[in-house]
């Protein structure tokens, strides 16, 4: 009993501290005064702010505090500066003064803590919270208790309000703390997942003067969230530069093969160039000898023909010549003018063929030429897929790898059949010599049959010439079966080298665009090789640049609450959003109120 009562005695008398502190303002203020004379003005080495700001579910600003702590150098007074809504000491029970934006206390421990309210104050940060369930857009508090597809998206962003020396240098650390029995299949890009006891803790990191947004994406069941924590401390470490040496030594290298790439394509050009004019010849030639051959072939009808009429003028001169001791030497006479005239004819024959042979030969020449100025190159498939991994323009060099197939075809083809070419000279010539021949023959029987008919008897050399005409007449039979072959054959040989033709019209197409292509080529490298000419000092200045980004060792840290606080060591920001709860049963909460004593009532008014 006697214990109670000193319990409720010692109770009731720190009830009345209040009420006896403003009874005796006067004593306080006097014993404030005495305790200013006898520390006199403190000081202290360094300041820390740590920033506590609460955000509601969708990230916007709910309340903040902020709780100095001062390293003191020497116990006295004090004045620190903020735009405080009220002030609380924390480290012991000294009172302490708030005057508009003037913070007055006595700091006598090594360290001082106070806390200060601030209303309105924004952060330097905006931070946006949606949320999503099953794809629909929704109000968080509504789906507490819900399952399905959750997605929540985080926005970070500068606020334009504030200093922007915090959101520069700032790095934020957004973690969010899931219970495992709740969230399931956590998907978090850009993210780093980890367990943290029984439950998942994700976490994002965002650099100093990035706005960033992030997801996380997990199946809920019975959702609840334990909202958003946020840590904003300073980037200001010391970040050393990289060992660039063998980084350098491979630009260097690229650089060099660029060049040397650029060496290349600059034969490559000059090569297509010769390409192009030796296929512009081939064209041209190709041309020539298609009209050769076509002319060849329109002239084969009226050669067969006029054969066949030589054919069958000495087939009727053969079988209608007979000895005859009757004979008129007018038939003789007549038949001695047929022979000639028949020689003439093969004698024009044999100068057409020569014309023709001669153009051929010139058209082959061309033809020849310029297929042989073609360059032969064997390219393996290794050498082609290299090519390709140059980083050359692909477009470019389909075309170049077309354009050099085309070329050898040409050249496959024209050696496939070049036996046939070269048989065309030859075989014109071996039917010139036997025209003439043939025509020197009916020449020499005619003259001999005009100085038979002078002698008085020459039924021997008459009998000699019918016997040499039925030779002749069968031996043309045969020459003019093996020329309807021959002109057959040239015929076939126009109607085919038609085709060779129009395949070398396109291999010239396809030059001339190539070469349009690897002049972009050349102007592209040669671009190329002028812009990476000094890579290695180009990559030292990015890496120079980056480490710069990323090292904020000279900053110097300011005062959040206020711009006249000096020796400011450290600011911090600790930035949590609001929970999401299934609520509790309203009757269980007054029941759990009414059950609190006096005690438990006493101890929250120091919670």
């Amino acid at each position: 009993m006697n214990m109670k009562r000193v319990t409720i005695t010692f109770i009731a008398s720190l009830l009345l501290i209040p009420t006896f502190a403003l009874a005796t303002s006067g004593e306080s203020d006097s014993d404030e005064s005495s305790s200013s004379q006898l520390h006199g003005e403190g000081s202290f080495s360094e300041k820390h702010e740590v920033i506590y700001a609460t955000l509601n579910a969708f990230g916007e600003q709910d309340g903040m505090y902020v709780v100095n702590q001062f390293n003191v150098t020497k116990p006295g007074e004090m004045i620190d500066f903020g735009h405080y809504e009220s002030v609380h000491n924390l480290t012991n029970l000294e009172d302490i003064k708030l005057h508009d934006e003037e913070v007055m206390f006595t700091a006598l421990e090594d360290e001082f803590y106070y806390q200060g309210n601030l209303n309105g104050q924004p952060l330097p940060w905006t931070v946006d919270l949606e949320y999503t369930l099953d794809g629909e857009v929704v109000n968080p508090h509504d789906i507490a208790g819900e399952d399905g597809q959750l997605a929540i998206k985080i926005k970070t962003s500068a606020n334009e309000e504030v200093n922007p020396v915090f959101y520069d240098h700032y790095l934020l650390q957004v973690t969010l703390n899931l219970d495992s029995e709740i969230y399931h299949a956590i998907e978090a890009e850009d993210g780093t997942v980890a367990s943290a006891g029984k439950n998942k803790q994700v976490t994002f990191t965002v650099m100093p003067g990035e706005d960033e947004q992030f997801v996380v994406e997990a199946d809920v069941i019975n959702f609840e969230f334990d909202g958003v924590e946020i840590a904003a401390l300073p980037s200001s470490m010391s970040v050393d530069d990289p060992e660039t040496d063998e980084m350098q030594d491979e630009m260097r290298s690229l650089s060099d093969g660029i060049a040397d790439l650029y060496d290349g394509v600059t034969d490559l050009r000059d090569g297509v160039v010769d390409l192009n004019d030796g296929v512009v010849e081939l064209h041209d030639g190709s041309g020539d000898y298609l009209d050769g051959v076509r002319e060849l072939d329109d002239g084969s009808t009226d050669l067969v023909e006029g054969s066949q009429s030589i054919g069958d003028a000495l087939q009727e001169i053969s079988s209608g010549f007979e000895l005859d001791d009757n004979m008129d030497t007018s038939d003789l006479e007549e038949l001695e003018q047929g022979l000639r005239e028949i020689a003439g004819g093969l004698y024009e024959v044999e100068d057409g063929l020569w014309q023709l042979r001669d153009h051929y030969n010139q058209a082959y020449d061309a033809l020849d030429d310029a297929i042989a100025d073609i360059p032969r190159s064997d390219l393996s498939e290794e050498e082609i897929q290299s090519l390709y991994m140059s980083g050359a323009d692909s477009d470019i060099l389909d075309e170049l790898v077309d354009t050099y197939i085309a070329a050898q075809t040409v050249q496959g083809t024209y050696d496939a059949v070049g036996e046939a070419f070269e048989a065309v000279s030859p075989t014109l010539l071996d039917v010139s010599e036997s025209l003439h021949e043939m025509a020197t023959n009916l020449e020499l029987m005619a003259d001999e049959l005009a100085a038979s008919m002078d002698d008085l008897d020459f039924a021997d050399d008459l009998a000699e010439l019918e016997s040499g005409l039925n030779e002749l007449a069968n031996q043309y039979g045969d020459f003019h079966a093996g020329l309807v072959d021959y002109t057959g054959g040239v015929g076939e040989l126009s109607s085919a080298y038609s085709d060779i033709h129009e395949g070398i019209s396109e291999l010239n197409d396809g030059t001339f665009e190539l070469e349009d292509g690897v002049d972009e080529l050349h102007d592209g490298t040669g671009e190329l090789a002028e812009e990476t000419s000094d890579l290695p000092e180009q990559m030292q200045s990015e890496i120079d640049n980056m480490m710069n980004d990323f090292d904020h060792s000279d900053f110097e840290p300011v005062s959040f609450v206020s711009e006249r606080n000096d020796k400011v060591e450290t600011v911090q920001f600790v930035i949590q959003s609001g929970s999401i709860t299934i609520d509790d049963d309203e009757e269980s909460g007054e029941v759990e109120e009414e059950e609190k004593g006096i005690w438990e009532r006493f101890l929250d008014l120091f919670r």
